[in-house]
């Protein structure tokens, strides 16, 4: 300004009576933008606001011309200098941190064990597959941190970023990545005693048990199939569980015990010299149920063969695992082997250059696991024009996907549904729900008011969800009798031991009253309302070969009304779960119509619209104050 130097002490009173002076001319237009950015952000979170606060800085000079004086450069040097101090830092404190050791003695202690994978597929095209990988066995009794190098607990971290990369232990064996998905006080011990009480086993006949899995590097990594070595109280090898994970989070458990009567039928055909160094094995068939290669049906049966990788007396004896699949006609189509490649090593004798040469020869193998998967998924397709099978849903015995945000507020809305369901009933019954998808819940038991431990006229029926899509779906549905008989009997998202008694929780009803406590609500509802409409079943199995059938249902004539879980959400429901309920049926709605029914590219485009919007809103404030 003309008379004002930069170093005038007026020159502040100036411009700020310089911005009142702009204030008071372009009130009118101020006041609008004001009211139309209030409203947006009413609608919707902090990020917009952000967004808009950064657009507008970057509008004006005074922000973008602070640029000029920042190297980009030597922020870049300095923010990576100092991750690797920190990094490397947490490594030392960790060498130099008291550790516990093992805290076992004799054979079943933790080892890395370097091993050998071999893939050899037999029809209907022949193909074959072979790498390095490392394999850890643990202790299932033991819990807590082998010298900082191998951890079989779950992450006691509170921060997020502590918990992904675990600086503990540079490998680790989760117990949440193993069994059933819910959280157990007693860790991997814990889990194996809840999985064989399920399988009508006693745990005690089982005291020792050995876990062989590929474990995670840094967070990082992904175990298609674990062993567990089960052993009787005289510490012989006496039954397995084969483990096997999908790529899409599903899990399912084979379990088959040791034929000792035909071992002793065997041995006595033998010479007597060979007796002694016959390894114990377990050699059984299971039927398959479970579909982990998207180049197999779900049809079949496994062979297993695996010897026993302890021995009293003889230290740890290496793997040697065979598992064969075959088809339902009993033709060999895939045989999988899984061997040790040189000894085991104990991380309690390793020193600290063994240590940093281990984690930089394997933390690559651990962490291609997936990566390797999905290649030779693309030579079978692309190179030798295998078709596909679309994933089915998992059968009861297997265990879901983990479910989305999504799926998990719609979790919460149908539990209570469910539950003021029972409650409402006239007839003695207990409900046993089984959710699925979400480790942090648990099931429940629901009981009406005239259900009680003594009558025996009381009605009990378990209902297990088998997929988090169960949540997603039932929401498409008007009326509850059609959607819980579709989902059973068409779709088999959901299984029940008594079908027959669900009329007796899931009535036909006509059109509830729509009782909605604000205007706001009566809206989203109505919009609900007219976006619904009947989910496809699902078909299966479909291959890649096969053409889907044509969904012609015609026009469906009904009223697709308000659903009797709108009305229960919006009636009795609180302000936390309306707004997460009708949030994801409206995401779920309309993504169905722009989006193919994928939530996760709607959720992109919805960024793009907020990022715009804020950009909009910036620039009209930015020129109402030139």
């Amino acid at each position: 300004m003309d008379g004002l130097s930069e170093d005038s002490t007026l020159l502040s009173a100036v411009l700020a009576a310089d911005f009142i002076d702009r204030i008071t001319q372009n009130w009118l237009y101020l006041l609008g933008v004001t009211l139309t950015f209030w409203g947006y952000h009413t609608c919707v979170g902090k990020l917009d606001i952000w967004l808009t606060l950064c657009f507008i800085a970057w509008k004006y000079s005074t922000a973008t011309a602070l640029l000029q004086y920042i190297d980009l450069k030597q922020i870049g040097v300095v923010t990576g200098i100092t991750l690797a101090i920190c990094f490397f830092g947490c490594y030392i404190l960790q060498r130099v941190s008291p550790r516990n050791g093992n805290g076992l003695t004799g054979d079943a202690r933790s080892r890395l064990i370097p091993s050998y994978t071999t893939h050899t597929r037999l029809f209907p095209r022949k193909h074959s597959f072979s790498y390095s990988q490392l394999s850890v066995g643990v202790p299932v009794d033991y819990s807590g941190n082998v010298s900082g190098f191998i951890s079989n607990d779950e992450p006691s971290s509170s921060t997020r970023l502590r918990r992904l990369f675990r600086l503990d232990a540079w490998f680790y064996v989760n117990p949440t990545d193993h069994l059933q998905r819910q959280h157990s006080p007693g860790g991997l011990r814990g889990k194996l005693d809840s999985y064989l009480e399920s399988k009508d086993m006693d745990p005690s006949q089982y005291p020792h048990a050995y876990l062989v899995t590929s474990p995670r590097f840094l967070g990082f990594g992904f175990s298609p199939v674990s062993f567990w070595f089960l052993y009787s109280p005289e510490k012989a090898l006496s039954a397995i569980i084969v483990e096997m994970h999908s790529i899409f989070g599903e899990r399912h458990s084979y379990f088959t015990t040791r034929d000792f009567d035909a071992e002793a039928k065997h041995i006595q055909h033998e010479p007597s010299n060979d007796q002694g160094l016959q390894r114990a094995q377990v050699k059984a068939r299971v039927q398959k149920g479970f579909h982990v290669s998207p180049f197999n049906s779900r049809k079949g049966f496994y062979s297993i063969l695996a010897s026993d990788p302890l021995g009293p007396g003889s230290g740890f004896r290496g793997l040697d695992i065979t598992l064969s699949l075959f088809s339902s006609k009993g033709h060999p189509k895939l045989v999988a082997n899984l061997v040790s490649e040189n000894e085991a090593v104990d991380p309690c004798d390793m020193t600290v250059a063994q240590t940093v040469e281990a984690v930089l020869n394997w933390f690559w193998p651990v962490a291609a696991t997936f990566p390797r998967f999905i290649k030779e998924c693309a030579v079978l397709f692309y190179i030798h024009n295998l078709h596909f099978w679309h994933r089915p849903e998992p059968l009861k015995s297997s265990i879901g996907r983990l479910a989305d945000d999504i799926e998990k507020s719609l979790e919460v809305a149908f539990r209570n549904y469910l539950r003021s369901l029972v409650e409402r009933s006239s007839t003695p019954i207990v409900v046993r729900y089984i959710p699925s998808g979400d480790p942090q819940v648990s099931e429940e038991v629901m009981r009406s008011p005239s259900a009680t431990d003594l009558d025996e006229s009381t009605n009990e029926i378990k209902i297990k969800i088998l997929t988090p899509v169960f949540y997603s779906r039932f929401v498409h549905y008007a009326h509850d009798s059609e959607a819980i008989f579709c989902e059973l009997a068409e779709s088999r998202t959901f299984w029940t031991d008594r079908p027959e008694q669900l009329t007796k929780i899931f009535l036909k009803k006509g059109s509830p009253p729509l009782h909605s406590s604000s205007l706001v609500d009566y809206l989203w509802f109505q919009i609900i309302k007219n976006l619904r409409r009947r989910p496809r079943k699902i078909e299966r199995p479909l291959t890649s070969a096969a053409k889907p059938s044509s969904h012609n249902t015609g026009i469906d004539i009904r009223d697709f009304r308000m659903s009797s879980m709108d009305a229960f959400v919006i009636g009795k429901g609180d302000d936390a779960l309306k707004k997460a309920y009708r949030t994801a049926v409206l995401q779920l709605f309309v993504a169905d119509r722009i989006t193919l029914g994928s939530t996760t590219s709607l959720g992109m485009i919805e960024l793009l619209g907020r990022v715009g919007i804020s950009w909009a809103l910036a620039s009209l404030i930015a020129h109402g104050f030139p």
